[in-house]
């Protein structure tokens, strides 16, 4: 299940790529569009920050941008930043320990399956086919 946090930086992407001939948008602005607390945007706004999603300025002028071009950002990689790995099961986690049971695990296939689906889906969704 994607969370709130997952949801909402979705949605911040999307204003900031909506408004990218804007220059800066302050967060107030984005808050009020979205109809989404200053407050949670900032904690939000932090992780995308640091994982080089998007740039912000400080003081006059300030205010959020997209790093990049909306065509080069996927769903996927703004969903994983917010809400980790889509692997379903532990043991499919990038740094999983080897499961001593994997060889005759009978769901694991299907967990590798539904990853797969899940995984390939969202990555092939670009920011900007959902303006």
């Amino acid at each position: 299940m994607i969370s709130t946090k997952g949801r909402y930086a979705l949605r911040i992407m999307i204003d900031l790529a909506q408004h990218i001939d804007e220059g800066n948008i302050p967060l107030k602005e984005i808050s009020e569009r979205q109809k989404i607390s200053k407050k949670y945007l900032e904690i939000i706004v932090k992780g995308l920050v640091k994982s080089d999603m998007i740039c912000g300025i400080s003081g006059k002028g300030g205010g959020y941008s997209l790093c990049r071009k909306p065509e080069d950002y996927t769903v996927g990689e703004i969903l994983e930043i917010m809400e980790g790995e889509f692997a379903p099961v532990a043991c499919l986690e990038e740094k999983a320990f080897e499961c001593p049971l994997a060889h005759e695990c009978h769901t694991l296939p299907m967990w590798k399956e539904y990853y797969k689906i899940t995984k390939d889906f969202f990555y092939s969704k670009k920011l900007s086919d959902l303006l």
